[in-house]
């Protein structure tokens, strides 16, 4: 793995545990020598992780799209940045330029995200690790659903185990090295 997706807020949350949770996950990326991917903003969980990960000397790639940098919220110090057409072309770009994809505490957007790639690697289309980083306990309720559709018959058990959960970064990082493949099938 040389490069993880983030996908998180773009707010900053309620707690100021989701902030220590962005550069503390910041901190294992450069430490890991991994190159953070993630949507290209400058605000809440986004910025945060982004901000620290330049002022730690790691290297960070932006992805956005144009109406979002016209609405001023993309990050103008990053090492890489790529303004997109739409959200779909983000998030395929994102895809691409990712081996492994971690979840912070976010909303809407997070939790779509994370399930497309969930989605993507029950289907095939990539066989990328996927995890939840399970900041302040952000995402007991949802690991506990899952498990739940899974009981029930709505998810395999393989693909439920797919979605790796740690409340540290450097052990979901151990946990997504344990899964990344040689070869990706999606590039």
């Amino acid at each position: 793995m040389k490069t993880i997706c983030v996908y998180c807020g773009a707010r900053p949350g309620a707690s100021p545990l989701y902030a220590d949770g962005a550069r503390a996950l910041a901190a294992a990326l450069v430490e890991q020598n991994l190159t953070l991917v993630y949507g290209g903003g400058k605000v809440g969980l986004m910025g945060i992780v982004a901000d620290e990960v330049l002022r730690l000397g790691g290297e960070v790639t932006g992805v956005i799209p144009n109406a979002l940098v016209e609405r001023e919220v993309g990050h103008t110090g990053l090492t890489r940045q790529f303004i997109v057409k739409d959200m779909h072309e983000r998030k395929a770009m994102m895809a691409r330029l990712s081996d492994g994809f971690i979840a912070m505490p976010g909303g809407m957007g997070t939790l779509e995200e994370l399930f497309e790639m969930l989605t993507w690697g029950q289907l095939g289309i990539h066989d990328k690790p996927v995890g939840l980083l399970n900041v302040g306990g952000f995402y007991d309720r949802l690991a506990a659903f899952i498990g739940h559709a899974r009981d029930e018959g709505f998810i395999g058990a393989e693909h439920a185990a797919r979605m790796l959960v740690a409340e540290a970064p450097q052990d979901l990082l151990a946990q997504m090295r344990a899964l990344a493949p040689a070869q990706p099938l999606y590039t």
